[in-house]
This record gives C-alpha cells, structure tokens and sequence, in this order.
C-alpha cells in the first residue's frame, strides 16, 4: 500500500528535523574554524578552499539532486557559515539589482553584505583603501567584448583576482505598466539596448530607446509610468516593484558575462585552476611568437590572448592572458620565469579556480 500524503510530509518532517539539527552542528565547527583563522590571520573567504569543497560534495552526491542544485544550496550553507566566523562586505558595480549585484549573489551567498557603487573603477578603489574585503566587477561579455575600465585598473592595481564566475545574461522588458500596450520609451544600459534590437523591432517598433548608465538606473527611473519600461534583470523587476511584460527577449540565448572577484592576497592552487598575467614585448620582429613560445613547448593550454592599447602611448599594446594552471604549478612557474626573460613588462594578475556550472 502507498503511503498517504500526510504520511511522506511526517516523514519529510523528521528528515527536516535531522538537516536543521545537522546544520547548526556544522555551523558550530565553522565557528571554531573562524577562531583558528584569526589566530593564524587567514581570510574568512577561501574561494580555493569553497572550491575543493564543492568538488567533495559533487562527488558524494548521488542525485536526484544535480550537481549545480548541490552548489546553490551549498553556497547559501557557506554563506552563513562565512558570517558566523566574521560579516563579509563585498562592493560591486551597482545600483542594487544589476548583474553584478546579481553575480555577486549568487557567488557570495545571501548572508553576505553588498556595497553598490557608482562605476567599475570605484569598485577597485573601495577594496584598495580596505573600506570592504572584496569586490566583483564584470571583465567581459561573450557578445560585446571585454570591459575595458576594468582591464585599464588591472594593469595599475596592487589586487589580485581571487575567483571567477559567468553569468547567463537573460534580459526581461520591466514596467509599472501591465501590458504592452502604450509603452513609448524603452530604457537600458546601451548594451541592453543592443542584445534585445530584433524583440523590440518585432514587438514595439514605434519605442523610443533611452540609455542609461546601467540596467538597474533604467529600472529605477520608469518606476510610477506607465508609457516607460526597462530592459533589466528579473531581480530588478522584484527589487523596484515592477511588471515582467516579457522575459528572455535577448537575441542571443548563449549571451553571458564573465565577473571576477578582486581583493588583497594570493590563491592557493586547487588542481583546476587558471592563472592570469599581463605582458608587453619589445617592438622587434619575432618578439610575440618568441613570447608565446613559451606556453607551447609546455603544452600550456591558453584560454585567451588580448592585445590591449596602452594608453600613455599610440600603437603599443599589452597582452592580457588567461592561462590554465595556478602559480605554483611546475610549468607554469618555469614559464613565467622564461617569460620574464623575452618580455618588457610582465604582470602576475592572479591565481585562482576555474569557474563551473557558471559560479
């Protein structure tokens, strides 16, 4: 005979009784790690270290629960963990509610504090001067390129970057409206504007297109009229209390971004780990090739080059690599070290672990 409803909820209950009874013993010993951190002045944030621990529970989990469901209840699990031993305060390019606020959720858990600020370059400024511990900023999107601000502040910053997340940008059309019907501007970040043209073409083609300095700003002002929507995240839409009239009306479905963490201290290695530099050859013929050379006979695998124009001086660029491998690997150490040797500059941006499942 199958059990009644009431049934399986008395036995989902007693199953809930056991997690919470669990999950304060945990919290216990967290708190007790927190104590051995600040004993020993370690960070309370160990992205290397929540890494290892995401990869553990991957390989105890037997489902139904998928991997990345394991991650988000995880993280949120870490997340108060993380603030038992000590508040955490990250600043992130805001208004409240914008992707990056968004990215900095979902990597940092909701028992984190998050600081908004105006542009990338004062997110970079608030973790240099120690007014927070760590910041997220956004480095390059799969349709409109890298960020350039934030490339112009690694070049120049004593942070390094700590950890590495990609975000499936899915824009929605918000309104205080119901419908519609009578919407005669639409407003957005440029590039918001920019990944939804062929929707807006086929669904309000007589709109008059606003931008603004990002998609949170956009929601912010339509907020009481009715003849104005935003294109904004589904968090924007439930942050400023507004209407979803349409959602995933990006042109692109495979749009993301990818955010990095930045903050003081170097990574330690975790075996899936990337490392990025930044370098600049002499003006010789031969002299990238030579460069590169020195990832190939390693069979360094290189997940990106960019050329960056520097902008003290017209027609010289730096390179910006992302390398896979950490640091203090063998090979990569003796290729930073040959490196050092064929370039005019070279710049170590960080060590740290290779992003999965999007976070």
């Amino acid at each position: 005979m199958k059990p009644s409803l009431d049934e399986l909820r008395n036995v989902m209950r007693k199953k809930d009784r056991y997690i919470i009874r669990l999950l304060n013993e945990r919290s216990q010993i967290s708190v007790q790690i927190g104590k051995v951190k600040g004993q020993t002045g370690l960070e309370v944030y160990n992205p290397a270290q929540e890494a290892r621990v995401m990869n553990y529970l991957h390989d105890l989990n037997c489902g139904p629960l998928s991997d990345r469901q394991v991650t988000s209840i995880f993280r949120e699990i870490i997340s108060a963990s993380r603030d038992l031993q000590k508040p955490m305060n990250i600043a992130f390019l805001g208004p409240e509610a914008s992707f990056s606020h968004l990215a900095a959720r979902l990597h940092f858990g909701m028992s984190s504090r998050f600081w908004p600020q105006p542009g990338i370059s004062r997110v970079f400024d608030e973790v240099e001067k120690g007014a927070v511990e760590w910041g997220v900023v956004p480095v390059e999107n799969s349709l409109e390129g890298s960020v350039n601000v934030t490339l112009d502040r690694l070049i120049l910053t004593p942070l390094k970057i700590q950890a590495e997340m990609y975000l499936r940008i899915s824009q929605c059309l918000i309104s205080s409206a119901k419908s519609l019907k009578g919407i005669k501007n639409v407003y957005s970040h440029p590039q918001g504007l920019a990944q939804c043209q062929a929707w807006l073409r086929a669904n309000l083609p007589n709109a008059v297109l606003g931008e603004m300095e990002s998609t949170a700003a956009a929601a912010q002002m339509v907020r009481g009229k009715k003849t104005a929507a935003a294109i904004g995240s589904a968090l924007a839409a439930s942050t400023y209390g507004l209407n979803m009239l349409a959602e995933g009306i990006e042109d692109n479905p495979s749009n993301t971004t990818r955010f990095l963490v930045i903050g003081h201290g170097e990574g330690t290695p975790t075996g899936d780990d990337k490392t990025s530099i930044i370098f600049a050859t002499p003006d010789s013929p031969g002299s990238l090739h030579s460069a590169l050379a020195s990832f190939a006979k390693r069979k360094i695998n290189l997940a990106k080059i960019e050329s960056h124009p520097v902008k003290e001086r017209i027609w010289e660029y730096l390179f910006f690599v992302d390398m896979i491998g950490h640091i203090r690997d063998k090979e990569i150490k003796a290729c930073l070290k040959e490196l050092k040797d064929k370039t005019i500059y070279l710049k170590i941006l960080g060590s740290y672990p290779r992003a999965k499942d999007g976070l």
